[in-house]
């Protein structure tokens, strides 16, 4: 098995850069539908429907499947014989970030349906939490580009 890991990586490493840069894409895109929701959709400004279809297909048919891929590659590469030296701090500040990025996700599934039942946050905290998957990704490209 460990053969066939070694064999596969740069395809594998392929395929959670995509996935990686999906998901990133939706989970910067979809807090700024948000705030467009709570701002402008509760006051009659834009069809709120509008706000729930792209926000569904958003998170249901990207965010989802690209995080599920970005876990299951990211894992296949860290199960990939010398590419992971679990002594080093990089790769613990490294699956933190992806785990409160998870974390992050997860709290975008909860605000989506919070959203749909009129009791989303304000416009301003949504505006405040779009900034959570920069700082987080900041962290992870420097872990592993730097390796600190």
């Amino acid at each position: 098995m460990t053969d066939l890991l070694s064999l596969a990586y740069p395809w594998v490493k392929a395929l959670h850069i995509m996935a990686v840069m999906s998901w990133m894409a939706g989970l910067f895109y979809l807090p700024r539908l948000y705030v467009y929701h709570a701002e402008r959709g509760q006051n009659g400004q834009e069809p709120v429907r509008s706000f729930e279809i792209m926000e569904y297909k958003l998170l249901r048919m990207i965010m989802n499947p690209a995080m599920i891929v970005t876990w299951l590659a990211g894992l296949a590469l860290v199960f990939t014989p010398g590419i992971v030296d679990w002594s080093s701090i990089w790769p613990w500040t490294k699956a933190a970030c992806v785990i409160a990025m998870s974390g992050f996700h997860g709290w975008l599934s909860v605000q989506r349906k919070a959203l749909l039942a009129g009791k989303g946050v304000s416009g301003r905290s949504y505006r405040l939490a779009n900034e959570v998957p920069t700082l987080l990704m900041v962290v992870i490209v420097l872990s592993v580009v730097v390796k600190f």
